[in-house]
């Protein structure tokens, strides 16, 4: 597939924007309001701000904290400059967040108060009224540095099987290569318009929430910030600035249309809700669907393709196609999808293998992790998902279980060698597994599989708090149930099918 390579720096975007829109607003975080003349000035001054600290190009800069005007500024002023921004999920736990702060080898860390205590011996600046005086004490005078498109500016962690964080390392032009090929084929649902409200609200250090940003500052789309997720004032900002357009993960959407404010809603400007990072299962999209009345698109994709890649189109969401709602839908104009089987060979429609994808959005690689990037990436771009699925006749890709055991919950990936690298070393506990088994809200909840060591009687709640001093709360167990033994295969290998199988029985697919 041969499409035009229309793609720029994110620079170029913002510049763009600050000429054709000056006085328009960019960005809006409660009552504050930046437009895009200041969007752009205020980028340049961080950009210079960086070079001024002894930053220079291709330097990590770390970013930990929630979603905020700051951050955008931050991120737009570090890709001005040729550097790297390193969101850190805030969620995290302290030795976590230390791991990715030295494995990015940071040049300089920016921390909202709230985690001011984060150790870090390098250059660092609390991102409150100190930021302010700093950005507005640097040169507005254009950056120096010369960027180019292929030139990474976003690096995202994201948990690895081994329970090791890698870095996906991103480019310019996986951030905009997109947005004019969906123009050219009309896929304005994709590809908002020029002034056009989007929400965001998805945390900044998953590619969902950077990704809304960065989507904006190519597009330049008005952002409306919310510092985390809530769903009373998601929906007061939906009416009170007749949003157009917003991204959810499912539990997010459900917990929208829960909420006792969305019974007498307006709705009546939003006219596309996107969602993505875990299933839906199909009576929660129907409800939406129904309650909102606007375009829905599902977004499949992962940090290592910039997000989406596989999209299922407002069309299909209508009466008379709940066949296909089941699916992620089809593959992006200039993605490629195939199905391969163990030894990498492509699987005729409605065989389950592993899915691959190929896309001008891939990732240049893992961080410093050439042998990981190796076994996924290929030499021809040719990226392993990890996942399961089935491909029909039509091009409708059908996700039917995840090949690296992850568990996605509420939109967060949890790998179980992470959570039970956690629980092992609990005084009573002799051998663990962890799966995920089906939940009506997260879509799917952590569970702990325990083998006491003899003479002992693990107590849940201790297990639940002993892995909870050790990882983020949203990956610990939320249940804990104790066992003989576990199965394991000739080699040793846990059999997590077995585990999970009496949890998923009468499902048709072994995600939720």
């Amino acid at each position: 597939m041969n499409y035009p390579d229309n793609s720029r720096t994110l620079s170029e975007a913002l510049d763009q924007w600050a000429r054709a829109i000056p006085g328009s607003v960019a960005l809006r975080h409660g009552e504050v309001t930046v437009d895009w003349r200041t969007y752009d000035r205020h980028a340049t001054q961080v950009a210079n701000g960086l070079a001024a600290m002894g930053l220079k190009r291709g330097d990590r800069v770390v970013y930990l904290g929630k979603n905020g005007w700051r951050a955008c500024e931050l991120a737009m002023g570090a890709a001005r400059a040729g550097m790297v921004i390193v969101p850190v999920i805030w969620r995290l736990a302290p030795v976590e967040i230390a791991y990715i702060v030295e494995d990015a080898q940071a040049a300089a860390l920016f921390v909202e108060p709230m985690f001011e205590g984060q150790a870090f011996e390098g250059p660092r600046m609390t991102m409150d009224d100190a930021f302010d005086a700093w950005r507005d004490g640097q040169s507005d005078a254009p950056a120096a540095a010369a960027i180019d498109r292929g030139d990474v500016f976003l690096q995202l962690y994201t948990s690895g099987t081994t329970g090791m964080p890698k870095g996906v390392m991103l480019t310019h032009r996986n951030a905009t290569v997109l947005r004019p090929i969906m123009q050219d084929q009309g896929l304005g649902w994709f590809s908002a318009a020029p002034g056009d409200t989007l929400i965001h609200a998805m945390p900044f250090g998953h590619i969902a929430g950077v990704g809304s940003v960065t989507s904006a500052a190519n597009g330049g789309q008005e952002l409306i910030i919310h510092t985390e997720f809530d769903p009373a004032l998601i929906l007061k900002d939906i009416q009170r600035y007749r949003a157009k357009w917003a991204f959810l993960v499912p539990a997010a959407l459900a917990m929208m249309l829960d909420h006792p404010d969305a019974k007498d809603a307006d709705f009546s400007g939003l006219e596309g809700m996107a969602y993505g990072a875990s299933p839906i299962p199909l009576d929660l999209l129907q409800r939406g669907v129904e309650r909102l009345g606007c375009d829905f698109a599902q977004m499949y994709g992962m940090t290592e393709t910039y997000g989406t890649v596989v999209s299922l189109a407002p069309e299909d969401h209508r009466p008379g196609r709940e066949h296909v709602m089941r699916s992620a839908g089809k593959a992006l104009p200039s993605v490629e999808i195939r199905i391969l089987d163990e030894d990498g060979n492509p699987l005729p429609p409605g065989t389950i293998g592993e899915v691959a994808i190929n896309s001008p959005t891939n990732m240049t690689g893992y961080w410093n992790k050439p042998e990981e990037t190796a076994r996924v990436l290929s030499p021809d771009n040719w990226l392993l998902t990890g996942d399961a699925g089935i491909m029909d006749a039509e091009g409708y890709l059908y996700i039917q279980d995840r090949i690296k055991d992850m568990i996605i919950s509420g939109g967060e990936n949890i790998y179980p060698a992470e959570v039970e690298s956690a629980i092992y070393g609990h005084p009573d506990v002799a051998d663990v597994a962890v799966i995920g088994v089906p939940d009506s809200l997260w879509g799917e909840a952590v569970k702990a599989i325990v083998v006491p060591r003899p003479g002992t009687a693990p107590e849940p709640d201790r297990v639940i708090d002993w892995a909870r001093q050790r990882i983020a709360g949203f990956k610990c167990p939320k249940t804990v149930d104790v066992v003989d033994a576990l199965p394991r295969n000739p080699s040793g290998k846990i059999l997590r099918r077995e585990l999970r199988a009496p949890y998923w029985e009468g499902r048709d697919r072994q995600v939720n």
